[in-house]
């Protein structure tokens, strides 16, 4: 029998099972439960805004670092630099499909949409996906091009400078992301995160085109190019992988081990058949298949299956709602 609920449990019989009712009853009128359902739709709430916030703040960063390396582009001709500036603007923009996945987050489940539209999540990470690999096509091909055509790199203390502005705006922007992605759950804000980070090392070679521009070596720059865009493509495809298997419903192994042992500590529980998680969004959902003792009532194994539940949302972190079937053992 299924179980959404989440109110007081308990089960038994006699005068003891009375008791233990109204004491349950009392205590969650005084008592928060994070599993309730307007609980719920505020911590959804919350993760939105914050996710908004992460993207508000690395776009704002991102896109500064980007306008002020676009200027040294301009005057110094550094393809290098020229790579490292496309990749800064597409992981500018790709705030925007990750901010519109967060405000469709916040809709209502629909008749049509019975899940919510948590996916728009997954959906935004392919399109992240999809833009950091046109940033590596784009940076690739300027590279190649000034390899076949080599040119002297000029303003070469400002492309420096320009490099150490792009190293230090993606790392603050890689740190917001991916503490605010961990913290509420978002993998698309993470691969966001993390391909920024590799965006802040990238950055620093930049410094390695000056430096062989000083020397002489024309084909300096368009080497560091080509190798920031090894680099692009090393990070679509950890971003790829990623994304990829949340659409593909993988769950950290820990999860389901960590729900496991807390369901076999709940009354009444004989066995622990089946655990399923998946991710919707930045939330967890579950269905849980248990074995409760044989002959006992409807009411009580309803009551063990309440109880399974709220044991679940509590021990479980971002899971918001389960489904939990409690079946009797064979005799």
């Amino acid at each position: 029998m299924g179980s959404d609920s989440q109110h007081g449990h308990g089960h038994g019989t006699g005068r003891g099972v009375a008791l233990r009712r109204v004491w349950g009853a009392a205590r969650h009128l005084v008592t928060p439960h994070s599993h309730d359902a307007v609980d719920r739709v505020d911590s959804a709430m919350e993760a939105s805004r914050a996710g908004m916030r992460a993207l508000w703040i690395s776009l704002a960063v991102l896109g500064a670092t980007a306008a002020f390396q676009a200027v040294v582009v301009v005057a110094s001709g550094s393809v290098a630099l020229l790579s490292d500036t496309l990749h800064n603007v597409a992981d500018a923009l790709t705030a925007v499909p990750v901010g519109i996945a967060f405000l469709l987050g916040r809709r209502p489940a629909t008749r049509r949409f019975t899940y919510g539209y948590g996916r728009a999540e997954d959906v935004a990470g392919v399109v992240v996906v999809l833009v950091i690999l046109g940033s590596a096509v784009l940076a690739g091909y300027a590279s190649l091009r000034r390899l076949a055509e080599p040119a002297d790199v000029r303003f070469l203390g400002a492309v420096a400078v320009a490099g150490l502005v792009g190293a230090v705006g993606n790392e603050i922007a890689a740190q917001v992301r991916i503490r605010t992605g961990r913290r509420i759950g978002s993998a698309a804000l993470v691969a966001d995160g993390l391909h920024a980070r590799t965006d802040a090392l990238t950055s620093l070679a930049v410094l390695l085109s000056a430096g062989g521009a000083a020397l002489g070596w024309r084909w300096a720059d368009p080497a560091v190019g080509l190798a920031i865009t090894v680099a692009i493509a090393a990070v679509t495809w950890g971003a790829a992988k990623r994304v990829l298997a949340r659409l593909m419903d993988a769950v950290d192994p820990a999860l389901v081990a960590q729900a496991t042992v807390a369901l076999r500590d709940v009354d009444g529980v004989v066995d622990v058949d089946r655990v399923r998680l998946r991710w919707v969004g930045h939330a967890l959902q579950a269905e849980v298949d248990l074995t409760v003792a044989p002959g006992v009532s409807v009411e009580q194994a309803h009551a063990t299956a309440h109880a399974a539940e709220h044991e679940l949302t509590h021990a479980v972190p971002r899971l918001t709602a389960a489904t939990v079937h409690a079946h009797p053992a064979a005799p």
